[in-house]
Formats: structure tokens, sequence, C-alpha cells
């Protein structure tokens, strides 16, 4: 019954035919709270029967690049450092959520999560906590490498590190930085620290790097990387986002099919967001995330939280739960609980972006985390 719902609403893809493919008038799905009290489970269930397990932590907004589809040149208004989790406060929502709220795994974003200072000092308290969570990070790679082995011994498991382009004038065109060559000293550094798998991800942007697409997974595959293209989202701070500036993932499967031999993984894909193709047959493998075309709200998993200490059911939410103001006026570790339980139980059913209602979030990429 929850499937049946759940596709009738979002109008996620069963094979490849949607009720939106077929033209058929839908409602959207409701941006109300859900009709029915929350059951008593102590996981991060929402009312369409998803379950969060994974959660991302934004440790800071800041940046050290200036990504031409994520920020203006000049930047952003940084938050205040008083406004910003501390690290005992950090510390202690990511044991709530792992002691009590059944969290599995965590990446740290940003921003750029690097910025943070003492951030391997962070790893290692969270790699302490019971349960022992996975700990991932996602970073642009700059002052990586010299870190890298610090993190592993520290307790971070493994990485994803942001490449959009192996050519340099391309790279300083795109980040309004000329620092390649640092993002490629990070991936090696953290291949060589042990945190594997090393994902790419990486973003295609019609007119500027898509010709890329096959030389970026040649890249990955002599290096022994995981390559996951991902469809570029509205998270823009300019709010300058553009369908047809985006490379969508049918488009990529057609350019990387040129040169490589794809076929669907048997990998049960379960609520990852990569779909996942063999290379010429495997073991090397490409994911592509199609955030857009093909939502993957059907099966996420996540719960989200930013550097000033709110709660995001979703990405692309319209709401937050503040988690800093219960912290920093005593709430015991249960109150705050039950505040994350029912901000991901009033989850909707998906991001609606392919909605003509849709409503891109205030917050920047940088400032929710990626």
């Amino acid at each position: 019954m929850f499937a049946a719902t759940f596709f009738a609403e979002t109008g996620t893809r069963l094979g490849m035919v949607t009720g939106v493919d077929l033209g058929i008038p839908r409602v959207p799905a409701s941006r109300t709270a859900p009709d029915r009290p929350r059951p008593n489970d102590p996981a991060l269930i929402d009312s369409f029967g998803r379950v969060a397990t994974d959660l991302r932590v934004s440790v800071t907004d800041r940046c050290n690049l200036r990504c031409t589809y994520c920020m203006p040149a000049e930047g952003l208004d940084w938050m205040p450092n008083e406004k910003i989790l501390t690290d005992d406060e950090l510390v202690r929502l990511v044991d709530i959520a792992v002691r009590l709220l059944g969290v599995t795994d965590v990446r740290l974003t940003g921003g750029e999560p690097l910025l943070r200072p003492h951030l391997e000092d962070l790893v290692a308290r969270m790699a302490a906590l019971r349960p022992r969570p996975r700990l991932a990070m996602t970073t642009n790679g700059i002052g990586f490498a010299k870190r890298a082995q610090a993190f592993a011994e520290a307790g971070l498991d493994r990485v994803n590190i942001s490449l959009d382009t192996i050519n340099r004038e391309t790279f300083a065109r795109l980040a309004r930085r000329d620092r390649l060559r640092h993002v490629l000293d990070a991936l090696a550094a953290a291949r060589d620290a042990g945190l594997e798998p090393v994902k790419i991800n990486a973003v295609l942007m019609r007119g500027i790097n898509d010709h890329e697409a096959v030389d970026l997974l040649r890249f990955a595959l002599d290096g022994g990387y995981h390559l996951r293209f991902i469809e570029q989202m509205p998270l823009d701070a300019q709010h300058g986002w553009s369908r047809a500036g985006m490379i969508t993932a049918d488009e990529i499967v057609e350019l990387l099919s040129t040169e490589f031999t794809l076929t669907p993984s048997p990998t049960e894909r379960g609520g990852a967001p990569a779909e996942r193709w063999l290379v010429n047959g495997g073991p090397a493998e490409v994911g592509i995330i199609p955030s857009v075309t093909r939502p993957f709200c059907a099966a996420c998993e996540r719960t989200r939280l930013t550097a000033d200490g709110a709660v995001r059911s979703c990405l692309f939410s319209t709401t937050e739960t503040d988690l800093r103001g219960l912290l920093r006026e005593g709430a015991d570790d249960e109150r705050i609980a039950d505040a994350w339980r029912e901000a991901m139980w009033g989850k909707l059913a998906g991001h609606e972006i392919n909605e003509a209602g849709f409503a891109q979030p205030i917050r920047p990429m940088s400032a929710i985390g990626g």
C-alpha cells in the first residue's frame, strides 16, 4: 500500500513510465503535517514508511572555492561564529543520532568541511561514539593531501572529493581558483591513506565541461577511483539554475557510451542515490545520480543537520527544526531526540523539483550541506 501511494503521489518511476510521463494530472504531495499521529518508534521514521539512518552534518557554511554553479564570485555572507554549533554541541547531536535515533552513517559536509578548525579531532570524537557510526566526508580536496593520513588515523572511513574537470583552464573558470593540482593530489593521498572507496563527485554543465565525461571516467578508472556524475540541482545561491543547462542522466549515459559499454549493475541499489553501471562488463563501475530527472525520494534514508543546528528532512526542505536552541536552553537528550523525530515524521513524499509549484530553498547548498 505504501509503495502504491508513494508512486501515485510523486510520479517516481516504476520502470521508465510515470503519471507525469503519461500526462495524467495529479495532486502534488501535501505540504501539511501528516494527518495521523507519529507511532511510538525510536527511529527516524516518516509517514511514508521510510527510515533515516544516514546523517549529513554540515560543519561550516564557508568555502574556499567560488564555483559558478554554487555561489557568486564575491562569496556569501557567512554565518556568524556564535551561530555555528560548537564541537561539544556537534558531537552531542551526533551522539543522540547514533545512540537514540538509529543513525548508522555520518557524513561531514559544508561549505568546505576542511575549513572547520581541528576537524581531525572532531572526527576522532565521533569515531569514539557507541555504537560507532561509519564516518565519511565530502570535500573539494583543497589542503586534504597533507591531512589524509591524519584523518584516516582519527577514524574517517572514506571520502568523496569533488572534481568536475581535469582541464586546468576549465577548473579555474568553474571554481574561480587555479587549484586543480591540489584536488588531484588529494585524490592520490586519500587512496594512499586507505580511505577507500575514494569517490569522485562530478557535475556536468552544457557547453562547459560536458565534453569531458569520457575523460573523467577514464581518469577515474586509471586511478582506481569511483566516479559519480550528479545532475546539477537548483541549489545555487544566485537562483540561476536552468533545466536547459543541466546535463541529464540519460545524456550522461549517451556521452559515456561513445567510448565505453555500460550495462546496469546487478548490485542492489537500496537507498543509495546513484544508479550504478558496469563499465565494459565490470568489475569497474560508474555511478549516475539522477536527482532531477529520476528522483530517488521513495528510498531516501537521509536526515540533515546544518552548521547552525537545524534539522532538515530533505535537501530541498522549506522548513527546519532548530536543535541548537534546545541545546542552549538546557534540553535533555530525549527532548532533543523527540524534536528530531517529529521533524522527520513530517517529511514530504518527494522534493517536487518537477512540479510547477516547486520552490527552491532559501538556503544555498553551501549553507545546507551536501
